[in-house]
């Protein structure tokens, strides 16, 4: 059964456009430069964007996955674009940007996965601004598992980001491009090779979970050590998507705060409008 068509009143906000918002989607559009907040269709794209920052989607834009609760197209992605080093810098320092999130689409056809491409991307960055902070979303990097790590480990320090996406019993629904399994270990070598680096991950609710399976994901995620959660409301992008099976309250996401502190993570953001990289740059939550 999927959840009524009709956004319940805690998903409803205000979409701001004001000044700031304009001058991030004219640096973004004059540098080329992708986002997630615009492929995902996130809902947290206003706030950010009015705030001047936004999270940098690198490697295209065409995915050689297609997980189901994603809008991100997917297909034959081109080459990596050599030029996109230079160009992410130069927004950073069009936007002024302390705090940056870079991720990327699944990259099966690259020999590493495009750790490289990562790397690359945030050398140039430090090379225009030293003092910029980074955090990575990366995918699973599958078969290259250990030649990313190895790629991504001289560009230290950042966040290290990997998301989990949803309950084990859910991947091949909604993530059959993907292994639970895989992304745990993922998580859990970036942490064994780099035991001073906050790992973190994200999940969503809404897909048809159970609250064990629930507990059980953030217990997984702390046996591998991951230091940063955040969970969110899945929000169907677009019609082909996987429907919402339900709209979880504010008041159920403040629990799973508590539950995950209580498990030993030092960083939880869980609210409907919750996303990765939303609010990343805070290391204090209220």
């Amino acid at each position: 059964m999927t959840a009524d068509r009709r956004l319940p009143d805690w998903l409803k906000r205000r979409f701001p456009a004001g000044g700031k918002y304009h001058h991030t989607e004219q640096v973004l559009r004059s540098l080329g430069m992708e986002t997630i907040c615009t492929n995902a269709n996130c809902p947290n794209r206003g706030e950010c964007w009015e705030k001047g920052t936004a999270t940098v989607l690198i490697l295209g834009r065409i995915c050689t996955r297609n997980c189901k609760f994603c809008s991100v197209p997917h297909g034959k992605p081109l080459p990596p674009d050599p030029t996109e080093p230079a160009r992410l810098a130069e927004m950073v320092e069009q936007m002024d940007i302390r705090y940056l999130v870079i991720t990327s689409v699944d990259r099966d056809d690259l020999p590493d996965g495009g750790a490289s491409h990562f790397a690359d991307c945030i050398r140039a960055v430090r090379a225009a601004r030293p003092a910029t902070r980074f955090e990575i979303l990366t995918p699973d990097f599958r078969g290259a598992e250990d030649a990313a790590i190895a790629a991504l480990g001289s560009v230290r320090p950042f966040v290290f980001g990997h998301n989990i996406e949803t309950v084990a019993r859910l991947y091949p629904l909604a993530r059959s491009g993907g292994d639970y399994q895989r992304s745990l270990e993922l998580l859990r070598k970036a942490k064994s090779a780099w035991p001073e680096t906050q790992t973190k991950s994200a999940f969503m609710l809404g897909l048809g979970e159970t609250d064990d399976e629930i507990t059980q994901t953030l217990r997984d995620l702390r046996a591998v050590n991951v230091d940063r959660v955040a969970i969110g409301q899945y929000l169907r992008p677009d019609s082909d998507s996987f429907p919402v099976v339900e709209y979880v309250r504010p008041e159920r996401f403040d629990q799973l705060r508590q539950e995950a502190l209580s498990m030993g993570f030092s960083w939880v953001m869980s609210s409907p409008f919750t996303r990765s990289s939303y609010l990343a740059e805070e290391e204090m939550l209220p």
